[in-house]
């Protein structure tokens, strides 16, 4: 009899090319696991996508573009772009129920949106997790009654070593200035001499160093034990990660703001220049700080979307989500300027040279303010677990979101049991390898070459734009619209399907290309040290880009190549959706003609199906082709 139903498929499969849906019924499915709690889906999306570019990102860019002024476009970048694509993938996850490649089963043809995101994934979660290892190692330096970095007197300082807050420092600036000698703040030379014994350049990768190679060895061992048994584990884990940074905020927060000086760091982090917003990149920083930000484009959102209910509410936890994710990086601006408006007023210069972003503001301008601190280590302690807490579930949920898309890819070897879990220690081990090479004298080129090309705003713009021209304009707006309703029982604000079909991808296409227009090649400038790379250096990091958005036209080209039959056929059979019979519309169950008699009947087992579209008790479906 199955040898029979086999046998049907395939003929029906030859009849007829205008279809409206494939069927992906003719093969039983697993059980899909689901989240055990409430709040397990809410908490993992505001893990991923709250981390440490809310903290260490959005301020900066707030003050660097207007202030105030920059939280203009932010909003309109927001509201056109960030909650639209970030309400198609968790949506699209939920609808397929599926991880971040074989969601795009809705629309074939672009199935290299999801390899692509997942290579980006892949990708991130090799170097995102090097900063964590740094944070561990600073948390461990923290339990001290002297913090190393608040003083000169190290085995690692060197001549040139000038604490600004010690006493008689007009007496050694002068003798700074009369030799023409730079000083270097003792916080500088604990980063770079102690923690990365930086080398000269990409091209002197130097020795490892041991002590961290040891801190990346303890974040995936910690990882994979948070992800191991599926989202059953990770749903619970996030209760702690994903809340707990929002109380370490607050205490900072509140510590901030008695500082002298906190006024001063807040008014200039606000204070609005509207001039600014006449400036293109004001416009790309915001563009590119939201897809960045709400971690789209990454295939994660799909991944956790697939393991809610087919009926979740899906379009109300994504106005949640969105919502604290900006009100945090917003909320995070307070707590880094209020500390960097006290740094500036004790070391009598202006905010704008002590302000930093990215790796110098948590590991060389928050720690130097933190010496500061009556207490200095218990503060330092406090900050780091906090920047450990942003950065591991970002991470874990990251691996999550890679490991979902390969066991939905490949469920006959990946699914189930020890093979999940073992499939899991291998990328586990893998990334921790491929990562070994950032841990090295020469890794911060390594890892600040991988973060401006592997998962750049650039990239991520790329497949933002083609998710909204695969659901918006090939699988159908107001299809997904239809698809949505039945999901969550009712129709939503048609704002979000106009942004589908013109304004995001106007927005993520236009800020894509003048990114190509203004493109500078990666360049390093601090008060430490300056470093151009070479060019196979920049090639190295193009390849990075290139590899994950060329996947779109190369799966375009070989679906058509591999796809028998006329290019009209062939074009037909690749924008098919390959649906389940519950996620039909009613005006995709065509008549009775050519209906294959195995698939299954409509019956009261689906209550939630029959009460949108009330279709007669016992209809069956009919499509021209069915695949296994």
């Amino acid at each position: 009899m199955k040898d029979n139903n086999t046998k049907n498929c395939q003929n029906d499969a030859q009849k007829k090319v205008d279809t409206i849906v494939t069927l992906n019924q003719c093969s039983p499915t697993q059980e899909r696991e689901s989240w055990t709690g409430r709040f397990d889906f809410l908490l993992s999306c505001v893990g991923f996508a709250v981390g440490l570019g809310n903290v260490w990102r959005f301020p900066y860019l707030c003050y660097k573009n207007g202030g105030g002024a920059f939280l203009i476009p932010y909003a309109i970048c927001l509201v056109c772009g960030g909650v639209p694509v970030f309400f198609l993938e968790i949506s699209l996850g939920q609808f397929m129920q599926q991880g971040g490649i074989t969601a795009w089963s809705i629309c074939p043809i672009f199935k290299g949106i999801g390899i692509g995101t997942t290579v980006v994934c892949f990708l991130l979660n090799i170097y995102y997790i090097i900063i964590l290892a740094w944070a561990l190692y600073f948390f461990g330096m923290s339990f001290t009654t002297l913090l190393p970095w608040s003083h000169c007197g190290n085995p690692w300082n060197t001549e040139r070593c000038f604490n600004p807050f010690s006493d008689g420092n007009e007496t050694a600036l002068s003798v700074f200035n009369k030799t023409g000698m730079k000083a270097v703040d003792p916080a500088e030379e604990f980063w770079y001499n102690k923690v990365l014994q930086i080398s000269g350049g990409i091209h002197e990768p130097g020795k490892l160093r041991w002590e961290l190679v040891l801190c990346l060895l303890a974040v995936w061992i910690i990882c994979y034990f948070c992800i191991w048994k599926g989202v059953k584990s990770t749903g619970k884990v996030v209760y702690f990660t994903a809340t707990f940074p929002y109380v370490i905020l607050f205490i900072l927060l509140i510590r901030g703001a008695t500082l002298d000086g906190a006024k001063d760091g807040i008014i200039y982090y606000l204070k609005p220049d509207f001039n600014k917003l006449l400036t293109a990149q004001v416009w790309i920083d915001a563009g590119t700080q939201i897809f960045f930000s709400y971690a789209i484009a990454l295939g994660c959102m799909t991944a956790l979307g697939s393991y809610n209910k087919f009926h979740n509410n899906c379009y109300k936890d994504a106005i949640i989500i969105t919502c604290l994710n900006s009100c945090t990086s917003f909320f995070a601006g307070f707590v880094i300027f209020s500390v960097l408006g006290f740094m500036a007023l004790e070391q009598g210069v202006h905010i704008s040279q002590v302000a930093e972003s990215g790796p110098g503001l948590a590991f060389i301008a928050y720690p130097k303010a933190i010496t500061q601190m009556p207490v200095a280590p218990l503060w330092a302690v406090i900050f780091f677990f906090m920047i450990m807490l942003l950065g591991l579930d970002s991470q874990f949920v990251g691996v999550e979101g890679f490991v979902t898309a390969m066991v939905d890819t490949f469920p006959e070897y990946l699914h189930g049991g020890y093979r999940r879990e073992a499939f899991i220690a291998a990328v586990a081990v893998l990334s921790f390898f491929l990562g070994l090479p950032m841990v090295s004298e020469g890794g911060l080129y390594l890892f600040y070459l991988w973060d401006y090309y592997a998962a750049s705003g650039m990239t991520l713009l790329w497949f933002c734009f083609f998710e909204c021209i695969a659901i918006s304009w090939i699988y159908g707006a107001n299809r997904f619209y239809d698809n949505i309703a039945m999901m969550i029982g009712f129709r939503i604000f048609p704002w979000i399907k106009i942004c589908w079909l013109f304004l995001t991808p106007l927005m993520t296409g236009g800020i894509f290309l003048f990114s190509i227009i203004s493109f500078k090649p990666l360049y390093i400038k601090n008060s430490f040290f300056t470093y151009e790379y070479p060019l196979w250096g920049q090639a190295i990091g193009l390849v990075f880009a290139i590899v994950s958005m060329i996947q779109i036209p190369i799966y375009v080209v070989y679906a058509f190549i591999t796809t028998p039959g006329t290019l009209y056929e062939r074009w037909v059979k690749l924008t098919t959706p390959v649906l389940k019979p519950h996620q039909l519309r009613q005006q995709d169950m065509p008549s009775h003609d050519y209906m294959p008699t195995h698939l299954p009947l409509i019956t009261e087992k689906e209550p939630a199906l029959l009460a949108y579209y009330k279709p007669a008790d016992g209809v069956a479906l009919r499509t021209t082709h069915v695949i296994n």
